[in-house]
């Protein structure tokens, strides 16, 4: 287990002290795979980096494994080579003088193995991740993906209490990156490695976590299971930067069946309110998915109300396995993925229907 207490960093520039991170504090269990995901600038490297020892925070506590790493009050800073931690950069490092189980066995060297017992664990992590087939190959020879594998590998190969992954796939073409996303996913699940995962990318955090910790100008907006934190984000900022969102301003006009009423420029509307803590007259955004809009009536016997929003389809394009599509309602511009339909053409009039459970009304920000 990671655990991280209060933890902050400043950086002083020649005008101003920057808060890098500001009284972070989260667990990552044993066998989970936890994300950090944010903006660029926004904590997440330089919180990775301190728990692997790269940084020395200003403020707070680091233990992995029980142990302590870091206590700023009690003066403890343990260097990074005696924290039992595998790393992977964004850039792989793999030397490209040695071939490919060469680099992996080079992260034994000083532990007093022998040569042939380095090349034996070495094999070992390369069999994990699918590549003791390329065991003698030179590095120089190695596509994006096979080095990703190579470092993952080394990382693996001294058995560490957890993994560090620092942007590790942003080097990669992206359908490279989707086949990786994967195999990440199913790696972490065969061997049940305690990881931290640092990314900017939602798609890739939604795909291998277990939870993700959303951050912003170095503090912690949210945190929960993927599909919660896609479903019911609980800020306009999650809504709008994990996946893609409408949002539509309003005022909260009061409460009904476990519901808000909303007034907006499109009548009423009824949402969820995901912070359980808004009240009549706050200002608030709804935000609804595009995949939760449908044209059409709405569904008979819905045991929930469905909202409803009437446009002109102003721009549809076919995008495989459904229209995108923008409609313009009263002035505002609205995103849907709607089902193929040839006679989808713009000026044609369009009513969508969406479910008060995909509804969720967000305090304005």
């Amino acid at each position: 287990m990671i655990r991280v207490e209060g933890l902050g960093k400043t950086f002083q520039s020649k005008s101003e002290t920057v808060h890098a991170i500001r009284d972070v504090s989260f667990e990552v269990a044993s066998g989970e795979i936890v994300t950090l995901l944010g903006p660029s600038g926004c904590g997440k490297t330089t919180t990775l980096r301190s728990i692997a020892g790269l940084e020395k925070p200003g403020a707070g506590r680091i233990s992995i494994g029980g142990r302590t790493m870091v206590d700023v009050a009690r003066g403890v800073f343990v260097p990074p080579h005696l924290r039992d931690l595998g790393m992977v950069f964004q850039s792989y490092a793999i030397w490209p003088h040695m071939n490919v189980i060469e680099n992996v066995a080079y992260a034994l060297e000083g532990r007093g193995l022998s040569k042939a017992d380095m090349r034996a664990q070495a094999m070992r992590a390369l069999e994990t991740v699918q590549m003791s087939h390329l065991a003698d190959r030179p590095a120089p020879r190695l596509s994006g993906g096979q080095q990703q594998r190579v470092a993952i590998a080394r990382a693996l190969v001294g058995r560490p209490q957890a993994l560090l992954f620092d942007e590790p796939l942003s080097n990669l073409d992206a359908k490279l990156r989707n086949e990786m996303r994967k195999e990440l996913r199913r790696l972490q699940q065969q061997i049940g490695l305690t990881s931290l995962y640092v990314t900017h990318d939602q798609a890739e955090a939604l795909a291998i976590s277990d939870w993700i910790i959303l951050m912003k100008e170095g503090s912690i907006v949210e945190m929960g299971r993927p599909t919660e934190i896609y479903r019911r984000p609980r800020s306009v900022f999650t809504a709008q930067f994990i996946g893609v969102t409408n949002l539509v301003p309003g005022v909260v006009d009061s409460s009904v069946g476990g519901l808000l009423k909303v007034a907006t420029a499109h009548g009423l509307m009824l949402g969820i309110d995901p912070s359980g803590v808004l009240a009549p007259g706050a200002r608030v955004q709804v935000s609804v998915r595009p995949e939760a809009l449908h044209a059409g009536g709405a569904p008979a016997g819905a045991s929930r109300p469905f909202n409803e929003l009437k446009g002109e389809l102003e721009l549809a394009v076919f995008a495989g396995v459904a229209v995108e599509a923008d409609v313009r309602a009263n002035g505002e511009k609205i995103l849907c993925l709607l089902d193929y339909d040839a006679s989808l053409a713009p000026g044609r009039e369009v009513a969508l229907h969406f479910s008060s459970e995909e509804t969720l009304v967000l305090a304005d920000e």
